[in-house]
């Protein structure tokens, strides 16, 4: 009785989890106010802050593009043609996850078939407690926007190019 139960619990539970549409990475998304995706703010007429914050599923890399990407983005949308990074950082946040377990042991339960006698099993559902490393990554920038050619900066980037190159790159949230 109880193992037909917690087998219809755990049914339901991924059936649920299932419908509720697919986890992944952090789509290039809006985010702000501590929600994952970008977000920017304005500073001065062509200087914003900008970032980009991942979760746990959304490698450095990725979170860096998107930073990127938005900067190229937000330059464009302002008329300008290029931008040059007065300031960059990753911050990577990790903390130690745990799962399963139920005091560190089984439940063990038994059971009486008429004919057949008792029997003894572990429940599958309980296991020692497992441990992980979960990492998350957000990127920032302080941006200058600007017209013309980008120069010889290896701090300036053609927003276009950038658009162009990072574009295919760029996981947009389901519709």
């Amino acid at each position: 009785m109880i193992r037909k139960l917690l087998f219809g619990i755990t049914v339901a539970a991924a059936l649920g989890v299932a419908g509720c549409g697919t986890y992944g990475p952090t789509p290039y998304q809006p985010g702000g106010k501590g929600a994952q995706g970008y977000s920017e703010t304005k500073i001065e007429t062509n200087r914003y802050r900008i970032s980009f914050k991942g979760n746990s599923l959304t490698d450095k890399d990725t979170v860096e593009n998107y930073m990127l990407y938005r900067a190229a983005e937000l330059t464009l949308q302002n008329g300008y043609d290029v931008f040059t990074v007065a300031q960059r950082d990753t911050d990577k946040k990790s903390r130690t996850r745990e799962y399963g377990g139920f005091d560190s042991g089984f439940i063990r339960y038994s059971y009486f078939y008429p004919g057949y006698g008792w029997f003894y099993d572990y429940d599958p559902f309980w296991t020692a407690p497992r441990y992980e490393q979960v990492t998350q990554y957000q990127a920032y920038a302080e941006i200058v926007m600007g017209k013309g050619p980008k120069g010889s900066d290896p701090n300036s980037f053609d927003a276009r190019d950038v658009e162009k190159n990072l574009g295919p790159l760029i996981t947009r949230p389901p519709r």
